[in-house]
């Protein structure tokens, strides 16, 4: 018997002190515990900067897509005004009034207004009292001077009207000679901004800034008192020419914090959106991980030092124990002869050197007829690998191993024992190791468990199966359906039924029907007993078919071998207009819309209605059909009405 020898350390291990071997383990699982704490720490900071980074860069590429649509929807009104301007003299009442409309249409918009050439207002969507001259505003001189209606988005300005800082969008007026005539202006609130801004969560010390690329800041929330500041000018008009999307840790020239920007380059004006978040808000979460992980592995570290200390312990004791076993020489007796169970030993050479005496009663042996022969004589030979398999896992004097193999009695009959073998004693000499054996007979339990086994085995097969066809039952059918439903990407379904069975039982009797109905199911189970599939009694006179892994094509291909051989068995059908048993087959495939398993049940009953609808004996796939799903009342609804339909 192979049972494994066991080697005492040698050399440097065997003059290590279990002080020593203790410590050496408490650092190792110390640095360990430190070592996965500062590897999730870094890691999990990692993580924080990159989901960071990714939410910076989306929320500064939806902002400057909402300050785009802001800013264009107004040139585009602009542009087709300065058209006009520039063929027709409008009436002042129908044109005031037609910018009044346009500025209520554009909810970024408080005013539109038109300036002739000398900065006097033409056109307002205001009141003529509430109005201002205008002619000493830098863009107003900017447009005098620079031909073309190119948009011009202004620097924020103090509103006279409003007393709120506004950002003016401009454009040059012409007349058909070319010559200026005056400004069109249009006035966006900061307040329309800063509403929007403030629904975003950025913490204490985030912001969002909207600035032109040359680095004037039109924009910035939440307003301070340096919001304006025009020192970040160059630092802002410098990101976007290197690269209109990106992201950077910077000094924040505001307020002097360490913050992540993200920025990005508006597609059809000179704007650049700017979100800020500070680097203590980024890693918020983290920190308070970070506090949590410290936590659990002060934890862990308090629990290595108890448990280093109850090593020290036990180590201490055990050396002591072996060594009183090996200087002791008194040698104790393992078991008694009356112990109904069969006692022996065996050493390293698995020869037996104990046996006790009731191995006569158990086995008819004699003991001493045992003595000094192999273990594996008494070892049936199938069952002798694996006795050597668990007896080899035997590493140390607690550890046990239960082995049940087959053995000999006197009479030549096989019983089956149970026998638990372990160490007898850890000696100095691997070669003088012994091994205590304990043989029971299981005889009797054994032939109990393979009989509870072949029963449960029986009734499995009887709960699963349908009692007159043989084929699967609809439990099983719908459990297997479900199964494979959300499994499988691929999955199809054939939905049978008997043309005209009701008649045919009604004619031929219900014997005649239960004979039927088992030649069909045979031709069922035969056509697919090569498929991964499962073929099933749906109920009645339905049979169900489901094609794992198959596609439509594939399972028409099926659909059509079990018609064409529920044709040829040629079982007569009087009441038939074919004068024999045909079947009619509803084929359904999973599709990306189908919600669930009862939808593709459904689109099944659907197109074997459809076959038994027309001239049946027939296979039509439900994507012939228009179907739509619905959900599943409905789908139970539509089956029991083609149930009575297929009756008719």
């Amino acid at each position: 018997m192979p049972f494994r020898k066991l080697r005492e350390p040698d050399g440097p291990l065997r003059r290590l002190s279990p002080a020593v071997v203790v410590v050496v383990f408490a650092l190792v699982m110390t640095a360990c515990v430190l070592g996965v704490v500062a590897w999730k720490a870094l890691d999990a900071k990692k993580t924080a900067l990159a989901r960071g980074q990714t939410d910076t860069l989306n929320l500064a590429h939806s902002l400057a897509e909402h300050a785009t649509h802001a800013i264009q929807s107004a040139d585009i009104a602009m542009a087709g005004m300065v058209e006009l301007l520039r063929y027709r003299e409008p009436l002042p009442e129908r044109f005031n009034r037609y910018l009044a409309d346009t500025v209520n249409s554009l909810p970024q918009l408080r005013e539109i207004g038109v300036l002739d050439a000398n900065g006097k207002w033409l056109y307002s969507s205001l009141p003529p009292a509430l109005l201002h001259h205008n002619s000493d505003r830098p863009y107003f001189s900017n447009h005098r001077e620079t031909p073309g209606n190119v948009l011009r988005i202004n620097e924020p300005v103090q509103s006279r009207l409003a007393e709120r800082s506004t950002i003016i969008l401009s454009k040059r007026i012409d007349r058909q000679d070319g010559s200026f005539a005056g400004v069109l202006t249009a006035a966006i609130d900061s307040d329309y901004f800063d509403q929007f801004y403030r629904m975003y969560q950025l913490g204490p010390d985030g912001s969002i800034s909207l600035l032109r690329d040359d680095g004037v800041v039109l924009i910035r929330w939440p307003l301070s008192e340096k919001s304006m500041n025009p020192a970040p000018a160059e630092l802002f008009s410098r990101y976007p020419k290197q690269n209109p999307v990106g992201y950077n840790k910077i000094t924040s020239p505001f307020d002097g914090i360490e913050k992540y920007i993200g920025h990005e380059k508006t597609r059809h004006f000179h704007m650049v959106v700017a979100v800020a978040i500070s680097e203590e808000w980024l890693l918020s979460d983290w920190r308070k991980t970070l506090r949590t992980d410290a936590i659990v592995s002060a934890v862990l570290l308090l629990m290595i030092l108890l448990l280093t200390a109850v090593l020290f312990t036990q180590f201490r004791f055990r050396i002591r124990t072996e060594r009183a076993l090996r200087e002791s020489e008194a040698h104790y007796r393992l078991l008694t002869d009356n112990i109904a169970d069969i006692i022996i030993l065996i050493d390293a050479r698995s020869l037996l050197r104990y046996v006790s005496q009731s191995v006569e009663q158990v086995l008819g042996l004699r003991p001493e007829d045992m003595l000094s022969k192999s273990c594996f004589d008494m070892i049936h030979p199938e069952d002798r690998e694996s006795v050597r398999s668990a007896t080899a896992q035997l590493s140390g004097i607690d550890a046990v191993c239960t082995v049940v193999f087959r053995t000999w009695r006197a009479d030549g009959t096989l019983a089956w024992v149970e026998s638990k073998y372990k160490l007898a004693a850890l000696p100095s000499d691997p070669a003088r190791a012994k091994f205590l054996c304990v043989i029971r007979d299981v005889t009797g339990r054994k032939r109990m468990e393979d009989e509870l086994n072949q029963l449960n085995r029986r009734l499995t097969q009887i709960a699963a199966t349908d009692g007159l066809t043989g084929l699967t039952n609809r439990r099983t059918f719908d459990d297997f359906l479900q199964r494979q439903f959300e499994c499988c990407d691929e999955i199809s379904m054939l939905l049978l039924d008997i043309d005209g069975f009701k008649g045919y039982n009604d004619t031929y009797g219900h014997q005649a029907g239960d004979r039927c109905l088992q030649a069909v199911a045979k031709v069922i189970s035969d056509v697919t007993s090569h498929t991964s599939g499962l073929s099933a009694r749906y109920g009645g006179d339905e049979f169900v078919v489901v094609l794992p892994d198959a596609g439509e094509d594939e399972a028409l291909k099926v659909a059509e071998a079990i018609r064409l051989a529920v044709r040829g068995l040629g079982i007569t059908n009087a009441v038939s207009s074919r004068g024999y048993i045909t079947v009619s087959v509803g084929v359904a495939s999973r599709t990306e819309a189908m919600p669930d398993d009862s939808a593709l049940v459904g689109q099944a009953d659907s197109a074997l209605y459809e076959a038994k609808r027309h001239i049946r004996n027939r296979s039509i796939a439900s994507s012939s059909l228009d179907l739509q799903y619905v959900d599943s009342e409905s789908i139970q609804h539509n089956t029991e009405f083609a149930t009575v339909e297929r009756a008719r």
